[in-house]
């Protein structure tokens, strides 16, 4: 990516990374929306034993890592490969895509104003970055709300063919994932502990989240946001709030996301 992020990722974030250098028991790697590299320890490579690392990596291999440990007074990041499923590859992947599409609109402003895109892109970093996951999920609220844009802090003239651009180039769209909720309550009221805890859950996702009964004390769990980070987020802090309620009242459960 031509666009680098400030500071250190997050601990469990997934990242786009291009491998380096492969050793007998570690793999680096650039992270590619930073200026950062990370090393993946070869039990975090794959499942199982692995007899040769390079079966499974090589250098310059595009490859999507999770966030194990940041130490950032070591400057040093531990990544995982085998941590990362396919449905979560296959979204960073996607994001990665689209977070490319949003640099070539800002690479069109930037050229059309000429104007620097890189500090065209610091200096919209300073705000959208505090609110937004990325540079795309910025553009996206840009094409549905026009007080995005001035909430960037950027130039009127830069602002005003940025909007013009954005509104060309990304339609409005969403993303849709789903899992399943199972639980069971022993108490006497158990029935009651159960419909306090899908309240909460729905209370979280608010107008994102969808909740039905499918039998046997299993419920549909379906996420509908803008993009993948934001409807992860909804999905884990929602079936967690609902399980913890149960088991904190006499009752069990447990949540299986589905692969899509």
């Amino acid at each position: 990516m031509l666009l680098k992020k400030k500071g250190f990722p997050e601990e469990d974030e997934l990242v786009m990374c291009t491998v380096t250098k492969v050793q007998f028991h570690s793999v680096f790697a650039n992270l590619d929306e930073y200026e950062k590299s990370g090393m993946i320890h070869i039990s975090e490579v794959s499942p199982g034993r692995i007899r040769n690392i390079r079966d499974f990596v090589k250098e310059g291999k595009k490859v999507v890592c999770k966030v194990l440990r940041v130490n950032e007074e070591k400057g040093h990041i531990d990544l995982s490969l085998r941590r990362v499923t396919e449905t979560q590859k296959r979204n960073k992947v996607d994001e990665t895509k689209q977070e490319q599409k949003a640099e070539k609109i800002l690479e069109f402003v930037a050229k059309d104003l000429n104007i620097d895109i890189k500090k065209l892109f610091e200096d919209l970093s300073e705000n959208v970055f505090k609110k937004y996951a990325s540079l795309y999920d910025f553009f996206q609220h840009v094409v549905t709300d026009s007080n995005a844009i001035k909430d960037a802090g950027i130039d009127v003239k830069i602002a005003k063919k940025l909007e013009e651009a954005v509104k060309l180039r990304i339609k409005e769209t969403g993303v849709k994932i789903e899992g399943k909720l199972k639980l069971t309550s022993f108490a006497p009221n158990g029935v009651d502990f159960i419909k306090e805890a899908l309240k909460r859950a729905e209370e979280i996702g608010k107008e994102n989240i969808s909740i039905k009964y499918l039998g046997a004390g299993s419920y549909s769990v379906v996420v509908n946001a803008r993009d993948y980070k934001e409807a992860e987020k909804i999905l884990k802090e929602a079936s967690e709030e609902a399980l913890e309620y149960v088991r904190k009242n006499d009752g069990v459960g447990e949540f299986i996301r589905a692969e899509t």
